[in-house]
């Protein structure tokens, strides 16, 4: 049972009932959301006062003729009170009864409560992280990576049909310097004076690298003319700097369904395919030997190279292909995460899908702010090991996965990130995962004390003893949860998850402190271990859709 649903379904035949009754034919938008203040009731809704604009009566008025007819549609009892607020808001208080069904739903779903088909199965391409394979993924690229990955996560669950993409950026200047890099620092270990090219990269990572390198080639490469080492060497860094990328995303627990190479696009003519596609719109003009596309005239702040003057594609150009490739590919929505450095990059993509033809609707950019990790309070760089940035291995040893995607996790991306590695490691209640997680781990543990004492949960699980006022606190938190879900998926903000958790956690914890699961008549007994695993239920699930394991011990 989804309340949020339930209580649509009776304002709507409430409103077609009074439809009927004033003999009027239309259909009326109305919105039904949870009143910040708790005493307003469960849910308010705007309905009356937009049938009164259709009718030309007063709000109060519809509001009160509408509240009748709601409760003549309620042949279940599902709602307690309707009141009229303000100008004309119907509150709603549902009964013990509807949330007590919340309960009885969890327990018949399990995995999937708090699943939906919003989605309807529409095909979506999420796109993230893609970070260049110069160097090991930082730990800005980690909050990139769980936003993706728990967006990827919740949208299928809302009834998406979603496939994940890593765009690996293995072409042009940076990966022929990347190469030469990666061959100075061989020769190096060979013995032989060579110094970094100035735009070189310096990372001790590649000097790891070349060790290992040599260690399995020898010197072989040692007297080989730059031409002919250049492309080895590139190659070699680019495919085992990726394979390090892949292991650390496998190991944070983030596993793309497709990886892409920009190699690909030229390879298969379509960077070729897109800068005709804008030729023939008439979008592209030639100026000191290069081709520029007229970005400015669809809303970028200036027109942009596609093709430099010594007949060299740009980056842009690339960009401007995979995007053009992933509308062909009949996606209804494309989704790309980015990095808030990108942002003045988003308007010429979005320009060049315009330029196209293309419906840019179809495509939503996410740019993902910066984090700042901190110990004790203050700002800290962990370590130099890596060269010149933090590494997201660096984080994972030193907090482990779950609370660093956690982390990641609780505070809207649009926001920069204070990741405060001391409390991460803390295993309190100060530790919001930590807290989250043991709630999984307290309940399992209720079951096993419950199984040494002879008590199992039963198919006849009384629910009608659940009456107490906590009692019912804790069944309309659980009864949340679809809602936040769903609100997750659709504003594309995967925190609303773990805050939400936070939250059912609190009212648990306080509940446990001040009533027995055990011990009860048998009745209550059966009722709490019912409300206990519809919490265990939604922790579990909750935690799986950010990424985040559910321990039974702790």
């Amino acid at each position: 049972m989804d309340v949020r649903k339930v209580t649509e379904t009776l304002l709507l035949a409430g409103i077609k009932r009074k439809l009927a009754q004033w003999g009027v034919e239309r259909e009326v938008s109305f919105t039904v959301e949870i009143p910040r203040q708790e005493e307003h009731g469960d849910f308010s809704s705007n309905a009356a006062m937009q049938l009164a604009r259709h009718i030309g009566r007063k709000p109060r008025e519809v509001a009160t003729e509408l509240a009748e007819a709601i409760r003549r549609e309620d042949a279940d009892g599902w709602i307690a009170n309707l009141s009229i607020a303000g100008p004309g808001f119907v509150n709603i208080v549902l009964s013990d009864s509807a949330w007590r069904e919340v309960i009885a739903t969890a327990l018949r779903k399990g995995e999937r409560f708090g699943s939906s088909d919003q989605g309807k199965g529409e095909k979506v391409l999420i796109e993230f992280v893609s970070a260049n394979p110069t160097g090991p993924l930082h730990v800005g690229h980690g909050r990139g990576a769980a936003v993706g990955d728990a967006l990827a996560r919740i949208l299928s669950f809302e009834g998406y049909e979603v496939v994940s993409e890593y765009y690996v950026n293995d072409v042009g200047n940076q990966m022929d310097n990347l190469g030469r890099s990666l061959l100075v620092r061989y020769l190096q270990e060979c013995g032989v004076p060579a110094g970094l090219p100035e735009d070189g990269y310096r990372g001790e990572y590649l000097v790891a690298l070349a060790r290992e390198f040599r260690s399995e080639e020898g010197d072989r490469y040692k007297d080989v003319p730059m031409g002919e080492a250049l492309p080895v060497f590139r190659k070699v860094a680019c495919d085992r700097i990726l394979d390090g990328i892949r292991k650390d995303l496998d190991d944070f627990r983030v596993r793309f369904g497709r990886w892409f190479r920009e190699e690909a696009l030229h390879r298969e003519g379509f960077v070729t395919e897109a800068i005709e596609d804008l030729r023939k719109q008439g979008l592209l003009y030639e100026s000191e030997g290069a081709v520029f596309f007229k970005s400015e005239t669809h809303g970028d702040e200036k027109d942009r190279v596609l093709v430099r003057a010594d007949g060299r594609t740009t980056y842009f150009a690339a960009d401007v292909a995979y995007h053009r490739r992933k509308f062909l590919q009949g996606y209804s929505l494309m989704i790309d995460i980015w990095g808030a450095d990108h942002h003045g990059y988003a308007p010429r993509i979005l320009a060049s899908m315009r330029g196209l033809g293309l419906d840019e609707k179809r495509l939503e950019i996410l740019l993902v702010q910066f984090v700042t990790l901190l110990r004790e309070g203050k700002a800290v760089q962990m370590s130099t090991r890596s060269g010149e940035f933090t590494t997201l291995r660096e984080v994972l040893e030193e907090v482990g996965s779950d609370a660093a995607r956690f982390f990641y996790l609780l505070r809207s991306f649009h926001s920069h990130l204070d990741f405060d590695l001391t409390l991460a490691k803390t295993q309190s209640s100060e530790n919001p995962v930590y807290y989250i997680q043991y709630v999984h781990a307290r309940i399992c543990s209720i079951f096993r004390e419950a199984a040494v004492q002879g008590t199992r949960l039963s198919e006849h699980r009384h629910l009608s003893s659940l009456s107490l006022p906590d009692e019912v606190r804790l069944m309309k938190k659980v009864a949340r949860f679809p809602d936040v879900v769903s609100e997750a998926a659709r504003q594309r903000e995967p925190h609303r998850i773990p805050f939400y958790l936070l939250k059912l956690s609190r009212e648990f914890h306080a509940f446990y402190q001040n009533h027995r699961f055990l011990g009860e008549t048998p009745e209550r007994t059966q009722a709490r271990l019912a409300l206990a695993m519809a919490v265990k239920t939604v922790v579990a699930n909750g935690l799986s859709l950010i990424g985040v394991s559910a321990p039974e011990r702790m």
